[in-house]
């Protein structure tokens, strides 16, 4: 190796550290699946509108706290639609809305977002449901990252988005009972 070249060598690694650096500082997260509740809102036959959550997510992320950069999948067990009213989730489990016997869960996965602090960013990912994966852009709004009164590191946000259910094949009573779903998803994911 010729002095030139190590200087040079010696000139770039602290460059090559630099730009590394932001890859190696992102952390895992796993959701916490006891608050983090998908929720919907619907409207039902022009009346009212009807809305649920569902009480079963798990999933992870990664993210980077200083370039706000990461990746986020979530899995919603479909079976665990509640509204209020046993009878009426059970007939959103069934064959005719979720078929949550032949399609048990639903998913959301995005490879790459990029946060803004305090305020809401656009993040774009794929929405798996009855078997039909679409792309979908949701509205993130970090709400603050910090320890927890148990100690668990823990970053939160809020979620929103509009769907056309029956993108996703999910047509039953349309245009009666509404194309439109209005979702909700607050978030909290623990460090690992």
């Amino acid at each position: 190796m010729t002095v030139r070249t190590a200087l040079r060598a010696a000139l770039l690694a602290p460059a090559l550290a630099l730009l590394a650096a932001p890859a190696l500082s992102a952390d895992s997260f796993t959701l916490d699946s006891r608050h983090t509740f998908p929720s919907f809102e619907i409207n039902h036959l022009g009346f009212s509108t009807m809305r649920g959550i569902f009480t079963v997510t798990t999933g992870g992320l990664t993210y980077d706290p200083v370039t706000h950069e990461g990746s986020a999948s979530a899995t919603i067990q479909t079976k665990s639609i509640f509204t209020g009213d046993v009878e009426r989730d059970g007939h959103l489990s069934g064959e005719k809305f979720f078929n949550s016997e032949k399609f048990p869960t639903m998913s959301f996965q995005s490879d790459k977002f990029q946060l803004a602090v305090d305020k809401p960013v656009a993040v774009a990912g794929q929405l798996t449901m009855l078997g039909v994966t679409k792309p979908v852009t949701l509205q993130v709004k970090p709400t603050k990252c910090a320890e927890r009164m148990d100690k668990a590191f823990v970053c939160g946000a809020v979620v929103t988005g509009d769907i056309r259910r029956s993108d996703w094949g999910l047509n039953a009573y349309v245009p009666f009972v509404g194309d439109e779903v209005h979702i909700q998803i607050e978030v909290e994911a623990m460090r690992k």
